[in-house]
Protein backbone atom coordinates (compact mmCIF):
# COMPACT_ATOMS: atom_id res chain seq x y z
CA UNK A 1 0.00 0.00 0.00
CA UNK A 2 1.24 2.99 -1.20
CA UNK A 3 1.32 6.14 1.12
CA UNK A 4 -0.75 8.89 0.26
CA UNK A 5 -1.67 12.11 0.97
CA UNK A 6 -5.25 14.57 1.18
CA UNK A 7 -4.45 17.09 3.31
CA UNK A 8 -5.28 20.13 1.68
CA UNK A 9 -2.44 22.09 3.85
CA UNK A 10 0.10 19.52 2.32
CA UNK A 11 -1.34 19.84 -1.25
CA UNK A 12 -1.06 23.70 -1.21
CA UNK A 13 2.36 23.51 0.02
CA UNK A 14 3.39 21.06 -2.77
CA UNK A 15 2.19 23.36 -5.35
CA UNK A 16 3.48 26.08 -3.32
CA UNK A 17 0.11 28.01 -2.83
CA UNK A 18 -0.34 29.81 0.48
CA UNK A 19 -4.16 29.51 0.17
CA UNK A 20 -6.97 28.39 -1.68
CA UNK A 21 -9.18 31.78 -3.55
CA UNK A 22 -12.51 32.26 -3.26
CA UNK A 23 -14.09 29.95 -5.83
CA UNK A 24 -12.13 27.05 -4.99
CA UNK A 25 -13.24 27.45 -1.27
CA UNK A 26 -16.99 27.60 -2.48
CA UNK A 27 -15.89 24.72 -5.09
CA UNK A 28 -14.73 22.43 -2.26
CA UNK A 29 -17.52 23.15 -0.04
CA UNK A 30 -20.05 22.62 -2.50
CA UNK A 31 -18.27 18.82 -3.78
CA UNK A 32 -18.39 17.86 -0.36
CA UNK A 33 -21.60 18.63 0.55
CA UNK A 34 -23.07 17.54 -2.71
CA UNK A 35 -23.18 14.54 -5.60
CA UNK A 36 -23.80 17.29 -8.68
CA UNK A 37 -22.10 20.46 -8.47
CA UNK A 38 -21.89 22.65 -11.61
CA UNK A 39 -18.63 24.84 -11.47
CA UNK A 40 -18.58 27.96 -13.59
CA UNK A 41 -15.60 30.31 -13.59
CA UNK A 42 -13.65 31.93 -16.12
CA UNK A 43 -10.30 30.68 -17.61
CA UNK A 44 -7.48 31.08 -15.46
CA UNK A 45 -9.07 31.20 -11.97
CA UNK A 46 -8.05 27.93 -10.91
CA UNK A 47 -10.52 25.66 -11.63
CA UNK A 48 -8.65 22.38 -12.37
CA UNK A 49 -7.39 22.32 -8.56
CA UNK A 50 -10.89 23.87 -7.48
CA UNK A 51 -12.89 20.30 -8.17
CA UNK A 52 -8.85 18.23 -7.98
CA UNK A 53 -8.65 19.03 -4.25
CA UNK A 54 -12.67 17.41 -3.27
CA UNK A 55 -11.57 14.79 -5.62
CA UNK A 56 -8.46 13.78 -3.62
CA UNK A 57 -10.29 13.74 -0.55
CA UNK A 58 -13.10 11.11 -1.83
CA UNK A 59 -10.04 8.59 -2.86
CA UNK A 60 -9.39 5.46 -0.82
CA UNK A 61 -5.71 4.08 -0.15
CA UNK A 62 -6.40 0.87 -2.55
CA UNK A 63 -4.05 -0.41 -4.93
CA UNK A 64 -4.90 -0.67 -8.34
CA UNK A 65 -8.69 0.25 -8.08
CA UNK A 66 -9.71 3.04 -10.26
CA UNK A 67 -12.06 5.52 -8.66
CA UNK A 68 -12.50 8.51 -10.28
CA UNK A 69 -12.44 9.71 -13.89
CA UNK A 70 -12.05 13.37 -15.65
CA UNK A 71 -12.62 13.95 -19.11
CA UNK A 72 -11.56 16.88 -21.31
CA UNK A 73 -11.98 17.91 -24.59
CA UNK A 74 -8.73 18.56 -26.00
CA UNK A 75 -5.00 15.80 -25.02
CA UNK A 76 -3.71 19.63 -24.42
CA UNK A 77 -6.24 19.98 -21.49
CA UNK A 78 -5.72 16.76 -20.37
CA UNK A 79 -1.95 16.56 -20.32
CA UNK A 80 -2.63 20.02 -18.23
CA UNK A 81 -4.60 18.44 -16.08
CA UNK A 82 -2.42 15.35 -15.14
CA UNK A 83 0.64 17.61 -14.52
CA UNK A 84 -1.60 19.58 -11.70
CA UNK A 85 -2.40 16.38 -10.13
CA UNK A 86 1.16 14.83 -9.84
CA UNK A 87 2.23 18.33 -8.44
CA UNK A 88 0.19 17.83 -6.04
CA UNK A 89 1.94 15.12 -4.93
CA UNK A 90 -1.05 12.95 -3.19
CA UNK A 91 0.96 9.38 -3.57
CA UNK A 92 -2.23 8.50 -6.12
CA UNK A 93 -1.27 6.73 -9.28
CA UNK A 94 -2.70 8.39 -12.46
CA UNK A 95 -2.94 7.65 -16.41
CA UNK A 96 -3.42 10.37 -18.78
CA UNK A 97 -5.34 8.76 -22.24
CA UNK A 98 -5.87 10.47 -25.24
CA UNK A 99 -5.12 9.85 -29.01
CA UNK A 100 -2.10 11.13 -31.21
CA UNK A 101 0.30 8.85 -29.39
CA UNK A 102 0.39 4.90 -29.01
CA UNK A 103 -2.67 3.00 -27.48
CA UNK A 104 0.34 0.44 -25.91
CA UNK A 105 1.33 2.90 -23.77
CA UNK A 106 -1.57 3.41 -22.22
CA UNK A 107 -2.12 0.04 -21.95
CA UNK A 108 0.67 -1.12 -19.95
CA UNK A 109 -0.39 2.27 -17.67
CA UNK A 110 -3.96 0.77 -17.23
CA UNK A 111 -2.87 -2.87 -16.48
CA UNK A 112 -2.60 -1.79 -12.50
CA UNK A 113 -5.29 0.42 -12.56
CA UNK A 114 -5.01 4.50 -11.27
CA UNK A 115 -6.79 5.89 -8.36
CA UNK A 116 -7.60 8.78 -11.13
CA UNK A 117 -8.11 8.34 -15.05
CA UNK A 118 -7.27 11.75 -17.37
CA UNK A 119 -8.62 11.54 -20.77
CA UNK A 120 -10.24 12.55 -23.78
CA UNK A 121 -13.68 11.32 -24.91
CA UNK A 122 -12.40 9.56 -28.19
CA UNK A 123 -9.75 7.33 -26.36
CA UNK A 124 -11.38 6.89 -22.96
CA UNK A 125 -14.33 5.07 -24.48
CA UNK A 126 -11.72 2.65 -26.86
CA UNK A 127 -10.32 1.70 -23.57
CA UNK A 128 -13.65 1.21 -22.08
CA UNK A 129 -14.77 -0.74 -25.30
CA UNK A 130 -11.58 -2.72 -24.82
CA UNK A 131 -11.85 -3.81 -21.13
CA UNK A 132 -8.69 -1.70 -20.32
CA UNK A 133 -10.33 0.49 -17.99
CA UNK A 134 -12.41 -1.42 -15.21
CA UNK A 135 -15.64 0.91 -14.44
CA UNK A 136 -17.31 -0.73 -11.76
CA UNK A 137 -15.86 1.00 -8.69
CA UNK A 138 -15.74 4.73 -10.76
CA UNK A 139 -17.44 6.71 -8.33
CA UNK A 140 -16.85 10.18 -9.29
CA UNK A 141 -16.54 11.56 -12.88
CA UNK A 142 -15.64 15.52 -14.08
CA UNK A 143 -16.31 16.52 -17.15
CA UNK A 144 -13.62 19.37 -17.69
CA UNK A 145 -14.95 22.26 -19.97
CA UNK A 146 -17.51 19.52 -21.44
CA UNK A 147 -19.21 22.15 -23.23
CA UNK A 148 -16.41 22.18 -25.96
CA UNK A 149 -16.57 18.44 -25.91
CA UNK A 150 -20.40 18.80 -27.11
CA UNK A 151 -18.74 21.67 -29.73
CA UNK A 152 -16.43 19.19 -30.70
CA UNK A 153 -18.48 16.65 -31.49
CA UNK A 154 -17.94 14.46 -28.80
CA UNK A 155 -21.41 13.91 -27.77
CA UNK A 156 -21.75 10.27 -28.37
CA UNK A 157 -18.48 9.17 -26.83
CA UNK A 158 -18.97 11.22 -23.91
CA UNK A 159 -22.55 9.46 -23.78
CA UNK A 160 -21.27 5.99 -24.10
CA UNK A 161 -18.65 6.60 -20.99
CA UNK A 162 -20.90 8.29 -18.85
CA UNK A 163 -23.49 5.49 -19.52
CA UNK A 164 -20.58 2.72 -18.53
CA UNK A 165 -20.00 3.89 -14.85
CA UNK A 166 -22.88 1.66 -12.72
CA UNK A 167 -21.29 2.80 -9.66
CA UNK A 168 -21.07 6.77 -10.40
CA UNK A 169 -21.75 8.69 -6.95
CA UNK A 170 -20.30 12.40 -7.65
CA UNK A 171 -20.46 14.10 -11.05
CA UNK A 172 -18.98 17.69 -11.23
CA UNK A 173 -19.29 19.93 -14.67
CA UNK A 174 -16.67 22.60 -14.85
CA UNK A 175 -16.88 25.31 -17.74
CA UNK A 176 -16.15 28.81 -18.45
CA UNK A 177 -19.25 29.55 -20.35
CA UNK A 178 -22.06 31.25 -18.51
CA UNK A 179 -24.58 29.58 -21.02
CA UNK A 180 -24.77 26.34 -20.58
CA UNK A 181 -26.94 23.52 -21.80
CA UNK A 182 -26.58 20.17 -19.72
CA UNK A 183 -26.95 16.87 -22.08
CA UNK A 184 -29.83 14.72 -21.04
CA UNK A 185 -27.40 11.25 -20.88
CA UNK A 186 -25.74 13.12 -18.03
CA UNK A 187 -29.14 12.77 -15.64
CA UNK A 188 -28.42 15.60 -13.51
CA UNK A 189 -31.39 15.96 -11.12
CA UNK A 190 -30.85 18.92 -8.83
CA UNK A 191 -27.23 20.21 -9.66
CA UNK A 192 -25.63 22.63 -7.55
CA UNK A 193 -24.31 25.65 -9.32
CA UNK A 194 -21.29 27.60 -8.52
CA UNK A 195 -21.15 30.83 -10.52
CA UNK A 196 -18.28 32.82 -10.53
CA UNK A 197 -18.34 34.16 -13.44
CA UNK A 198 -17.92 38.01 -14.08
CA UNK A 199 -21.62 40.38 -14.43
CA UNK A 200 -19.97 41.75 -17.40
CA UNK A 201 -21.72 39.22 -20.13
CA UNK A 202 -22.10 39.93 -23.76
CA UNK A 203 -24.50 37.92 -25.56
CA UNK A 204 -24.30 34.23 -26.54
CA UNK A 205 -23.79 35.95 -29.99
CA UNK A 206 -20.27 37.34 -30.45
CA UNK A 207 -19.97 38.96 -33.83
CA UNK A 208 -16.70 39.54 -35.30
CA UNK A 209 -15.08 40.10 -38.59
CA UNK A 210 -11.89 39.29 -41.22
CA UNK A 211 -11.07 41.15 -43.77
CA UNK A 212 -9.99 38.95 -47.30
CA UNK A 213 -7.02 41.10 -49.62
CA UNK A 214 -8.78 39.39 -52.55
CA UNK A 215 -12.26 40.10 -54.16
CA UNK A 216 -12.49 36.48 -54.53
CA UNK A 217 -12.64 35.80 -50.81
CA UNK A 218 -12.50 31.70 -51.45
CA UNK A 219 -8.82 31.58 -50.33
CA UNK A 220 -9.31 33.61 -47.47
CA UNK A 221 -12.27 31.01 -46.68
CA UNK A 222 -10.53 27.88 -46.69
CA UNK A 223 -8.01 29.12 -44.38
CA UNK A 224 -10.63 30.58 -41.49
CA UNK A 225 -12.27 27.45 -41.34
CA UNK A 226 -8.71 25.97 -41.03
CA UNK A 227 -8.28 28.02 -38.12
CA UNK A 228 -11.58 27.27 -36.58
CA UNK A 229 -10.96 23.36 -36.74
CA UNK A 230 -13.76 20.84 -36.82
CA UNK A 231 -16.38 22.74 -35.11
CA UNK A 232 -19.28 22.99 -36.59
CA UNK A 233 -19.63 26.15 -38.95
CA UNK A 234 -22.28 27.04 -41.50
CA UNK A 235 -21.15 29.17 -44.61
CA UNK A 236 -24.02 31.39 -45.96
CA UNK A 237 -23.57 32.99 -49.55
CA UNK A 238 -25.93 34.98 -51.63
CA UNK A 239 -26.82 32.66 -54.67
CA UNK A 240 -26.97 29.07 -55.61
CA UNK A 241 -24.10 29.05 -58.15
CA UNK A 242 -22.18 30.17 -55.57
CA UNK A 243 -22.68 28.08 -52.92
CA UNK A 244 -21.94 24.91 -55.58
CA UNK A 245 -18.53 26.88 -56.56
CA UNK A 246 -17.80 27.53 -52.99
CA UNK A 247 -18.38 23.97 -51.79
CA UNK A 248 -15.93 22.50 -54.77
CA UNK A 249 -13.11 25.27 -53.99
CA UNK A 250 -13.52 23.23 -50.34
CA UNK A 251 -13.41 19.74 -51.13
CA UNK A 252 -10.66 20.64 -53.66
CA UNK A 253 -8.51 21.89 -51.31
CA UNK A 254 -9.17 19.12 -48.69
CA UNK A 255 -12.34 20.35 -46.68
CA UNK A 256 -15.00 17.87 -45.95
CA UNK A 257 -18.48 19.77 -46.57
CA UNK A 258 -22.11 19.79 -47.82
CA UNK A 259 -24.03 22.34 -49.37
CA UNK A 260 -27.55 22.87 -49.48
CA UNK A 261 -30.17 25.19 -51.60
CA UNK A 262 -33.54 25.28 -53.51
CA UNK A 263 -32.36 23.70 -56.48
CA UNK A 264 -31.38 20.39 -55.27
CA UNK A 265 -33.71 17.50 -55.26
CA UNK A 266 -35.60 16.45 -51.96
CA UNK A 267 -33.63 13.60 -50.99
CA UNK A 268 -30.34 15.77 -51.95
CA UNK A 269 -31.30 18.14 -49.44
CA UNK A 270 -32.06 15.65 -46.77
CA UNK A 271 -28.61 13.93 -47.60
CA UNK A 272 -26.81 17.39 -46.94
CA UNK A 273 -28.78 17.76 -43.59
CA UNK A 274 -28.67 14.79 -42.32
CA UNK A 275 -24.61 14.63 -43.00
CA UNK A 276 -24.25 17.69 -41.39
CA UNK A 277 -26.81 16.98 -37.92
CA UNK A 278 -24.57 13.32 -37.81
CA UNK A 279 -21.09 14.74 -38.00
CA UNK A 280 -20.15 13.29 -41.49
CA UNK A 281 -19.78 16.85 -42.14
CA UNK A 282 -18.80 19.50 -39.66
CA UNK A 283 -19.13 22.26 -42.40
CA UNK A 284 -22.78 23.18 -44.24
CA UNK A 285 -22.42 25.71 -47.68
CA UNK A 286 -25.81 26.99 -48.39
CA UNK A 287 -27.96 29.77 -49.56
CA UNK A 288 -30.19 32.08 -46.92
CA UNK A 289 -32.66 28.57 -47.41
CA UNK A 290 -30.63 27.42 -44.13
CA UNK A 291 -31.17 30.68 -42.53
CA UNK A 292 -34.82 29.55 -41.01
CA UNK A 293 -36.28 26.31 -39.47
CA UNK A 294 -33.01 24.45 -39.43
CA UNK A 295 -32.81 22.87 -36.21
CA UNK A 296 -29.55 21.75 -36.07
CA UNK A 297 -27.76 21.27 -32.31
CA UNK A 298 -23.80 22.88 -31.07
CA UNK A 299 -23.11 24.98 -34.50
CA UNK A 300 -20.76 27.08 -33.22
CA UNK A 301 -19.88 29.39 -36.17
CA UNK A 302 -22.09 31.25 -39.21
CA UNK A 303 -19.63 32.84 -41.71
CA UNK A 304 -20.93 35.39 -43.67
CA UNK A 305 -19.30 34.74 -47.22
CA UNK A 306 -21.33 37.10 -49.01
CA UNK A 307 -22.57 40.01 -46.40
CA UNK A 308 -26.06 39.76 -45.73
CA UNK A 309 -27.92 43.11 -47.92
CA UNK A 310 -30.11 43.66 -44.98
CA UNK A 311 -30.55 43.59 -41.15
CA UNK A 312 -33.53 40.61 -41.29
CA UNK A 313 -31.05 38.25 -43.45
CA UNK A 314 -28.28 38.96 -41.35
CA UNK A 315 -30.58 38.15 -37.63
CA UNK A 316 -32.00 35.22 -39.64
CA UNK A 317 -28.61 33.51 -40.50
CA UNK A 318 -27.75 34.50 -37.14
CA UNK A 319 -30.36 32.79 -35.29
CA UNK A 320 -28.53 29.03 -36.04
CA UNK A 321 -26.30 29.46 -33.46
CA UNK A 322 -26.42 30.51 -30.27
CA UNK A 323 -29.41 28.63 -29.73
CA UNK A 324 -30.81 26.82 -26.26
CA UNK A 325 -28.42 29.94 -24.58
CA UNK A 326 -25.86 28.02 -25.95
CA UNK A 327 -22.63 30.64 -27.34
CA UNK A 328 -21.78 31.22 -30.69
CA UNK A 329 -19.75 33.22 -33.29
CA UNK A 330 -21.06 34.72 -36.51
CA UNK A 331 -17.87 36.30 -39.15
CA UNK A 332 -17.91 38.36 -41.47
CA UNK A 333 -15.36 37.67 -44.25
CA UNK A 334 -15.19 41.10 -45.69
CA UNK A 335 -13.33 42.12 -49.44
CA UNK A 336 -11.32 44.75 -50.03
CA UNK A 337 -14.30 46.81 -51.40
CA UNK A 338 -17.00 45.70 -48.89
CA UNK A 339 -17.22 47.43 -45.22
CA UNK A 340 -19.29 46.02 -42.58
CA UNK A 341 -23.10 46.79 -43.03
CA UNK A 342 -24.63 49.72 -41.41
CA UNK A 343 -27.05 47.75 -39.64
CA UNK A 344 -24.61 46.15 -37.50
CA UNK A 345 -24.68 47.66 -34.05
CA UNK A 346 -22.10 48.02 -31.67
CA UNK A 347 -18.20 47.12 -31.38
CA UNK A 348 -17.07 44.46 -34.46
CA UNK A 349 -13.96 42.04 -33.76
CA UNK A 350 -11.62 42.02 -36.20
CA UNK A 351 -9.55 38.75 -36.53
CA UNK A 352 -6.46 37.69 -38.21
CA UNK A 353 -6.61 34.94 -40.74
CA UNK A 354 -3.41 32.76 -40.12
CA UNK A 355 -1.21 32.64 -43.67
CA UNK A 356 -0.59 29.12 -42.88
CA UNK A 357 -3.33 26.64 -43.37
CA UNK A 358 -3.63 23.49 -41.30
CA UNK A 359 -6.02 21.25 -42.31
CA UNK A 360 -8.57 20.41 -39.33
CA UNK A 361 -9.21 16.76 -38.70
CA UNK A 362 -11.54 14.72 -41.00
CA UNK A 363 -14.80 13.83 -39.42
CA UNK A 364 -15.19 10.13 -37.77
CA UNK A 365 -18.37 9.77 -39.22
CA UNK A 366 -20.03 8.21 -42.45
CA UNK A 367 -23.71 8.59 -43.34
CA UNK A 368 -25.49 4.97 -44.64
CA UNK A 369 -28.51 5.41 -47.44
CA UNK A 370 -31.20 3.11 -46.88
CA UNK A 371 -33.81 2.84 -49.75
CA UNK A 372 -36.82 2.33 -47.63
CA UNK A 373 -38.23 4.51 -44.48
CA UNK A 374 -41.65 5.22 -42.98
CA UNK A 375 -43.30 3.88 -45.67
CA UNK A 376 -42.07 0.83 -45.70
CA UNK A 377 -42.77 0.04 -42.15
CA UNK A 378 -38.96 0.96 -41.32
CA UNK A 379 -37.97 2.75 -38.15
CA UNK A 380 -35.14 2.97 -36.11
CA UNK A 381 -35.85 -0.14 -34.19
CA UNK A 382 -35.51 -2.52 -37.26
CA UNK A 383 -32.21 -0.13 -38.49
CA UNK A 384 -30.16 -0.73 -35.28
CA UNK A 385 -31.27 -4.25 -34.79
CA UNK A 386 -30.38 -4.90 -38.42
CA UNK A 387 -27.08 -3.46 -38.61
CA UNK A 388 -26.20 -4.75 -35.33
CA UNK A 389 -26.91 -8.26 -36.24
CA UNK A 390 -26.21 -8.39 -40.18
CA UNK A 391 -23.45 -5.54 -39.64
CA UNK A 392 -21.74 -6.22 -36.84
CA UNK A 393 -21.81 -2.99 -35.35
CA UNK A 394 -21.89 -2.21 -32.01
CA UNK A 395 -23.90 0.48 -30.37
CA UNK A 396 -21.94 2.82 -30.00
CA UNK A 397 -20.82 2.76 -33.63
CA UNK A 398 -24.18 3.88 -35.05
CA UNK A 399 -25.06 7.85 -34.38
CA UNK A 400 -27.90 9.63 -35.84
CA UNK A 401 -30.37 7.48 -37.60
CA UNK A 402 -33.06 9.76 -39.91
CA UNK A 403 -35.93 7.74 -41.27
CA UNK A 404 -37.81 9.55 -43.88
CA UNK A 405 -40.93 8.60 -46.10
CA UNK A 406 -39.00 6.48 -48.35
CA UNK A 407 -35.74 6.25 -47.13
CA UNK A 408 -33.39 6.39 -43.94
CA UNK A 409 -29.82 7.99 -42.96
CA UNK A 410 -27.56 6.10 -40.64
CA UNK A 411 -24.41 7.18 -39.42
CA UNK A 412 -21.99 4.54 -39.00
CA UNK A 413 -18.35 5.25 -37.63
CA UNK A 414 -15.85 5.70 -40.73
CA UNK A 415 -13.55 2.47 -39.50
CA UNK A 416 -16.87 0.41 -39.31
CA UNK A 417 -18.26 1.64 -42.61
CA UNK A 418 -16.39 -0.49 -45.06
CA UNK A 419 -16.77 -4.41 -43.25
CA UNK A 420 -20.29 -3.12 -42.32
CA UNK A 421 -21.32 -2.22 -46.44
CA UNK A 422 -19.57 -5.32 -47.33
CA UNK A 423 -21.85 -7.69 -44.96
CA UNK A 424 -25.00 -6.16 -45.12
CA UNK A 425 -24.96 -5.66 -48.78
CA UNK A 426 -27.10 -9.00 -49.89
CA UNK A 427 -29.28 -8.61 -46.64
CA UNK A 428 -33.24 -7.66 -46.70
CA UNK A 429 -34.70 -5.47 -43.88
CA UNK A 430 -37.94 -6.77 -42.55
CA UNK A 431 -37.66 -9.11 -45.44
CA UNK A 432 -38.01 -5.98 -47.50
CA UNK A 433 -35.13 -5.99 -50.32
CA UNK A 434 -33.35 -2.23 -50.20
CA UNK A 435 -30.73 -0.38 -51.67
CA UNK A 436 -27.99 -0.07 -49.10
CA UNK A 437 -24.78 2.26 -50.14
CA UNK A 438 -22.68 5.70 -48.70
CA UNK A 439 -24.85 8.53 -48.88
CA UNK A 440 -23.89 10.68 -52.08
Amino acid sequence: MRKTSTSTQDILAALKIESLNEMQQAAQKAATEHDEVILLSATGTGKTLAYLLPLVNELKPVDHVTQALVIAPTRELALQIEQVFKSMKTGFKVTCCYGGHLRETEENNLMQAPALIIGTPGRLADHIRRENIKTGEIKMLVLDEFDKSLEFGFEEEMAFVTGSLPGLQKKILVSATPAIEIPPFLKMRKPVSINFLTDEKTDALTIQMARSDNQDKLESLFRLICQLGNRPTIVFCNFRESVERTSTYLKEKGIVNVFYHGALEQDERDAALCKFRNGTSNVLVTTDLASRGLDIKHIRYIVHYHLPATEEVFTHRNGRTARMEASGTAILLVGPDEDVPDFIEGEVEEIKIAEDAVLPEKPKWSTLHISAGKKNKINKVDIVGFLSQKGELKKEDIGLIEVKDFHSFVAVRKSKMSHTLHLIKNHRIKNQKVKIDIAR
